[in-house]
């Protein structure tokens, strides 16, 4: 088990998908760690160096054939991180990835979620409504022994596992970030029907509303964790 008071670690998995919001309150509240670059290297080799691990989003996701090499490692450190009882938080294809080391299914989302979209929640004061970014083509099943704690049109939004909190959207992700996907993404949004336009707006609209939004819910979080 690891020391609650040990460094954290943010897994980024692309240069475009960065920490955002989770990084700016990670300074405001002058909470240590480091981040890992998976495309550069394999993560460390032990997890319990670290007081919790957050995994980001990629165009990645464990559920297809032709996932990249370093997806099955991560989700191997992500088991050993379950298995000795480090805190993880996954966001999005990190939340598939920490279903994935639970044992659970990851499948292409039926409908796939790209938009500014609200969540029905079991408790707002911890997983607020949002609309939260939902930038995803696959989804996580519910891991066995895992409490849902919130849903959208494609299934499970989030669920905790012990000491670890999976989602399948992006409270970290800025306007910019956003923008960023979409633009890079703009035929595939089009067979699906989604303007870059439309969701450049939204974006816009979410704004501060976001952030205050993502703010609370990492609050929580680490109350939760007792930290």
């Amino acid at each position: 088990m690891a020391s609650s008071d040990a460094p954290g670690l943010i897994l980024q998995h692309e240069p475009s998908a960065d920490a955002g919001h989770f990084a700016d309150w990670l300074t405001d509240n002058s909470i240590e760690h480091s981040v890992h670059h998976a495309w550069e290297h394999h993560p460390p080799a032990d997890p319990r160096r670290f007081g919790w691990i957050c995994t980001l989003g990629s165009d990645q996701t464990p559920g297809r054939d032709d996932r990249l090499p370093w997806v099955d490692v991560e989700i191997g450190f992500l088991r050993d991180a379950l298995e000795t009882e480090v805190p993880v938080l996954g966001l999005c294809f990190g939340g598939q990835a920490l279903a994935a080391a639970a044992g659970a299914s990851v499948a292409p989302a039926d409908p796939a979620e790209v938009g500014w979209i609200e969540i029905e929640t079991e408790d707002p004061g911890r997983i607020p409504p949002g609309p939260w970014l939902h930038f995803h083509y696959d989804q996580f099943a519910l891991p066995e022994g895992a409490t849902e704690l919130a849903r959208s049109p494609a299934g499970t939004a989030a669920f905790e596992l012990g000491n670890n909190l999976g989602l399948q959207f992006h409270p970290e992700v800025t306007p910019e970030i956003a923008n960023g996907w979409a633009t890079s993404e703009r035929e595939t949004l089009r067979r699906l029907g989604v303007s870059v336009e439309e969701l450049a707006e939204a974006a816009e609209q979410a704004g501060e509303g976001a952030r205050r939004d993502a703010y609370r819910l990492f609050d929580s979080w680490w109350t939760w964790l007792g930290r």
